[in-house]
């Protein structure tokens, strides 16, 4: 395999894990899973949250394309596409880490960004929280974020909707 083909695989991973992020933060995080996802969207002094172990499911999907592209597990059947989808879901994981754990909620570092791309995800994931309890919201993306100012006139629509309840310094 050539490596701007290895590249590009491990890009598209990369970005095809921000629409899963999306999907499975709308519809199973915010759904099914919220037993896991509740302690992430209340205040709390723990170090770790239920919601971490959204973390060991990436990590564990990533592992998994290691093996499938692995010829010391699988031998002759390895699919060498695999290795590189696995280092891509790495790679938005460490990403993620960074970005949402770091910057937006400030778990292993303290910076507030003043202006630009980050201030701008930092809002779009601080109104993601202005919702109160797991129906409604905005912004279940955690790399892409649109205008927070869309995203405040959706989440009011919603409220005056009745389809979330949402914090009244929100909006």
């Amino acid at each position: 395999m050539s490596v701007p083909v290895i590249i590009l695989i491990i890009v598209a991973t990369v970005l095809a894990m921000e629409w899963v992020a999306w999907a499975s933060h709308k519809y199973i995080m915010h759904g099914w899973g919220w037993g896991w996802h509740r302690d992430h969207h209340e205040p709390h002094d723990n170090v770790l949250e239920k919601n971490d172990l959204y973390g060991i499911v990436g990590a564990v999907m990533s592992i998994s394309m290691f093996a499938i592209g692995s010829p010391l597990v699988l031998g002759v059947h390895a699919w060498e596409p695999g290795t590189w989808v696995g280092l891509g879901i790495l790679f938005y994981g460490i990403i993620y880490t960074v970005v949402h754990d770091g910057l937006v909620h400030q778990r292993y570092f303290k910076y507030v960004p003043r202006s630009g791309y980050a201030k701008r995800l930092v809002q779009a994931h601080k109104l993601h929280h202005a919702t109160i309890g797991k129906e409604g919201g905005v912004s279940f993306g955690f790399v892409f974020a649109r205008d927070p100012a869309k995203l405040k006139a959706e989440l009011k629509v919603q409220r005056e909707a009745g389809i979330a309840v949402v914090r009244d310094a929100a909006l």
